[in-house]
């Protein structure tokens, strides 16, 4: 016998932190990246460092070797492909560089404070999830809330099996923050593998064009665009979400409130994700 549809309540948000709720742009891990590669010799672009932003970063680091370019580049440089070994020697690197400059892109997004006023006053309990590891995350919540944020839960890539696109850190959160079935879940984010991890945890998920990793700009920097220039970023962001089947795409955590009433609208007529 099939099981009846839940028709309830919204119960949780889980969130995403750099280029969701801080880090505008998500620098923070894009110009690390691009370090310990120069480092090795290898320049990349920012495109490069970035292209498989949402995942653990010994993982994100693998997949930039991957990247054909990047290999070709990395040829030139040692005479063969980048091995194993080279992804952990990088990634060695990598958590000093990030931990000393963590802080220089903690700031909160404009409108992550009063998103969260908005979620709490629907009742709604905050959760939490990235590919960043423990020692990192131990000093962003504490830059965070510092600055009026701290979400009832947080899971990071290192505290389950396997990090992003895979389901675990959404399901961690649900399971520590006792809210289930998943579809009474939100998960928002601005990254491809973060809507990815939303949706095989069976969530709603909400994609973020203008402020995270997809346009790879800080708000000074956006807000210097030219109107059509911010518009093409903003579609191809938007076609690239929608591409990989975001409920819904909006441009920062201050349009998710409003989502929240639709979305439960759609749960009271039984609708899944």
């Amino acid at each position: 016998m099939p099981r009846s549809a839940y028709t309830g309540p919204l119960q949780a948000v889980i969130l995403d932190w750099a280029g969701t709720t801080m880090d505008y742009g998500c620098y923070a891990p894009a110009v690390v990246f691009t370090e310990v590669y120069r480092r090795e010799g290898v320049d990349i672009t920012m495109p490069e460092a970035r292209e498989p932003m949402g995942a653990h970063k010994k993982v994100h680091i693998r997949k930039i070797s991957q990247i054909e370019s990047v290999r070709v580049k990395w040829n030139a440089a040692h005479g063969r492909d980048p091995e194993e070994n080279d992804v952990e020697r990088m990634f060695q690197q990598f958590i000093p560089l990030q931990l000393a400059c963590l802080a220089d892109y903690a700031d909160l997004i404009p409108g992550t404070l009063e998103a969260v006023d908005a979620f709490r006053r629907k009742d709604l309990k905050i959760g939490s999830t990235t590919g960043y590891m423990g020692e990192m995350m131990d000093l962003l919540k504490s830059q965070a809330k510092e600055r009026g944020y701290e979400p009832d839960a947080s899971v990071c890539a290192t505290d389950v099996p396997e990090g992003r696109p895979a389901p675990w850190m959404c399901v961690q959160n649900a399971q520590i923050l006792g809210t289930y079935p998943f579809e009474a879940c939100v998960k928002v984010d601005d990254t491809l593998p973060g809507i990815e991890e939303g949706l095989n945890a069976g969530m709603w998920t909400v994609g973020l064009t203008k402020t995270g990793n997809e346009i790879g700009l800080n708000e000074t920097e956006i807000d210097a665009l030219e109107p059509n220039d911010l518009d093409t970023h903003l579609e191809k962001a938007r076609s690239r979400m929608d591409g990989i089947g975001a409920h819904y795409v909006v441009e920062g955590i201050w349009d998710v409130p409003d989502l929240l009433d639709e979305i439960t609208d759609r749960l009271s007529k039984g609708e899944r994700p």
